[in-house]
């Protein structure tokens, strides 16, 4: 199996190379770095001859709601085109969990790459993949506040890099999808708690601020925003049996 890899230099791209190599496959890593663009398209044809998967896990380098948009919709549209012209079987595009409610900003965008993978004719997956620590971590590193730290007390159930890449991996061998697939975490936090923790972990003396205006990809979160919680008990579904 031949599977091109987008977004490959990237902190997920990388993993999620590494556990595709452990799959046995042939891999074949697409970014700048390796000379191809896929905003420009240049040398996405010659990098996809022979693929049967792609595998997408760019992301936007401004997540405004705008850029984002225009980044995911010229990258996507021209690696469904090549990889149709390739023949390819079967793509796999990297979102994230919340995209289908949050319906604004970052979410929004990634909502409308989905949607492109979706009415294209080659078999799809979507993996959308919690809010990851490696993330919360990076928040920290670029957040400007004077007098502490900005977190929305918002619920999350955070997930690791490594696991996130060895969920798209693992779909990437098998069989599309035609849906999404949830990569969540196994532990619920709020993340002004998680802040909490990370900053004490890098000895960062600064303070968590809750603030319920402290957006993630520009947008505002209600405490249970990023979570999908249903609401028919067990107990509920076997009475009405």
């Amino acid at each position: 199996m031949r599977v091109v890899v987008a977004g490959a230099t990237g902190l997920i791209g990388s993993e999620t190379v590494a556990r595709l190599r452990d799959h046995g496959v042939e891999v074949v890593p697409v970014s700048r770095r390796h000379g191809v663009d896929v905003i420009t398209g240049n040398g996405l044809d010659e990098a996809l001859r022979g693929a049967e998967v792609v595998v997408d896990v760019t992301d936007a380098p401004v997540r405004t709601e705008e850029a984002a948009q225009q980044f995911f919709s010229t990258a996507t549209a021209n690696l469904l085109a090549s990889a149709a012209s390739a023949g390819v079987e079967h793509h796999v595009v990297l979102s994230m969990a919340g995209a289908d409610r949050l319906r604004s900003g970052y979410f929004r965008a990634k909502l409308l790459q989905e949607d492109q993978v979706r009415h294209s004719p080659i078999p799809h997956s979507i993996v959308r993949a919690a809010l990851s620590f490696e993330s919360v971590d990076a928040m920290a590193l670029a957040d400007t506040h004077q007098d502490g730290f900005h977190v929305a007390p918002a619920l999350v159930r955070p997930v690791a890099t490594a696991d996130i890449a060895a969920a798209v991996a693992h779909v990437a061998v098998g069989l599309p999808l035609f849906g999404t697939l949830d990569v969540v975490g196994p532990e619920e936090y709020r993340l002004d708690d998680l802040a909490v923790k990370v900053l004490a972990a890098r000895r960062d003396t600064r303070i968590v601020v809750i603030d319920e205006h402290a957006g993630l990809f520009g947008d505002e979160f209600e405490e249970r925003a990023l979570l999908h919680i249903a609401h028919t008990p067990f107990s509920k579904w076997l009475a009405q049996r």
